[in-house]
């Protein structure tokens, strides 16, 4: 792209307008054992350093094969299962909160995923300068911060310009799929990538434009539990026109 995308993410100093908003706060999350120890033994090999150039991803993954990008993969839980009933799909997690890389590793090494891997850094960088234009597959977003408070909202997420990157980032028919259990972040979002001209709705005829929830997407803990409490989830899924 020709010109730099807004970062969406945190800034913590409004008297500061030229350091770009996060979409995080990066907290210094306490590792357990288990965390470090698979930090220290599945690192090495499964964790991709941030370089600002292309991704050789035939190189990082040993063989080419069609690629998904994970951004904010929490615990690593839904990565792992999902990557573990796709075997010949790889996954690229992005995340920034070491307890969570931790624990991916881990799932990594406990279940012998050779179909992830993982760059801990902030997912627009690594978009605009480690994946190609149109080189994706698909782009996975489940329960992004939905920063509740008004004057947060501008940290959230998935923003337009984000979007726009999102959708170049697609191959032709490649998909983008976010999830979210704040019902007024899926209406934001539904607006947001409905606006973007290079995205379509799978579900644009549906009766609130949203989708069934994939089968590859598995219910987290926290969504089971606020299904049993009648809360709500909402599963967007658009394609790359």
């Amino acid at each position: 792209m020709s010109s730099k995308v807004p970062s969406p993410n945190l800034d913590t100093d409004e008297s500061m307008p030229h350091r770009p908003i996060k979409s995080f706060v990066l907290r210094a999350g306490r590792m357990g054992p288990g965390q470090t120890r698979a930090m220290n033994d599945w690192g090495p090999r499964f964790l991709v350093p941030y370089a600002p150039q292309p991704l050789d991803t035939a190189a990082v993954f040993g063989r080419s094969a069609p690629l998904i990008v994970e951004i904010g993969f929490g615990m690593g839980d839904a990565t792992a299962t999902i990557a573990a009933a796709l075997p010949d799909t790889d996954f690229l997690g992005l995340e920034v909160h070491g307890p969570g890389v931790g624990a991916l590793l881990k799932l990594i090494g406990e279940r012998s995923l050779a179909n992830v891997r993982i760059v801990r850094h902030d997912a627009v960088d690594v978009l605009e300068q480690m994946i190609a234009p149109a080189s994706l597959a698909g782009v996975h977003v489940f329960f992004p911060d939905p920063w509740h408070k008004l004057k947060h909202h501008k940290r959230r997420l998935i923003q337009p310009a984000f979007a726009a990157l999102l959708a170049s980032r697609l191959a032709p028919g490649g998909y983008l799929h976010c999830a979210t259990d704040w019902q007024p972040y899926a209406v934001q979002m539904l607006e947001v990538l409905t606006a973007e001209p290079a995205l379509s709705n799978t579900a644009a005829h549906g009766s609130d434009g949203c989708a069934p929830k994939p089968d590859y997407r598995p219910l987290t803990k926290f969504e089971k539990r606020g299904l049993k409490l009648g809360h709500g989830v909402w599963d967007l899924v658009f394609r790359r026109v």
